[in-house]
């Protein structure tokens, strides 16, 4: 095949792919569903309780850190579900990351809530990440699993999941605080 005739083969089965996903969000993962409803609410709810918690004279620095919890999660979690690792089978809209309850919101909300109460009560960070990043895997998506939210393939496992907000937290961390270093030098 020529350069041509893979991206007309990649535009063909995307379009196919696509339409499989709707369809199957609209027969198992649309509003009549209560996995619609318990996704929306892990949206939403850790949003609302952020609203009320954050500090917001340090609002930028800890709305900084949770968008890179954000991102890094985000990408992690499309290789994972590209590589049919990891996988959430009820998701918002089948147009947005499947998983963007938990890269957009739980995940990020959390870790930077512990951020949050580490920097300002001067608790250790890392070993605080451990519990989160304990409680989110063993715990959390477990649950998950369990309630047939997520599934695992391949060797995939809860371990992993472990490391990976591990290695996601701490980059986050080391991100942040380089960059309030920066700034610090700035002024």
């Amino acid at each position: 095949m020529d350069y041509n005739q893979y991206w007309e083969q990649i535009f063909h089965h995307n379009n196919e792919l696509r339409s499989l996903f709707s369809s199957y969000w609209q027969q198992y993962s649309d509003m009549t569903n209560w996995q619609f409803w318990l996704v929306l609410t892990l949206l939403v709810s850790p949003l609302i309780l952020l609203y009320f918690t954050v500090d917001r004279k340090r609002i930028f620095e800890v709305f900084f850190f949770g968008y890179t919890v954000h991102i890094l999660w985000t990408y992690a979690d499309m290789i994972l579900a590209r590589n049919n690792l990891f996988i959430h089978p009820y998701f918002l809209v089948p147009i947005l990351p499947y998983a963007s309850n938990m890269t957009a919101s739980v995940l990020p909300v959390g870790f930077l809530l512990l951020y949050q109460y580490c920097t300002n009560h001067n608790k250790n960070f890392y070993l605080y990440t451990i519990l989160l990043s304990a409680l989110f895997a063993f715990g959390f998506a477990t649950i998950e699993e369990y309630s047939g939210l997520v599934f695992f393939r391949k060797g995939m496992h809860q371990v992993y999941l472990f490391i990976l907000d591990l290695v996601i937290a701490y980059i986050t961390y080391w991100i942040t605080r380089l960059l309030i270093r920066f700034k610090k030098a700035a002024l």
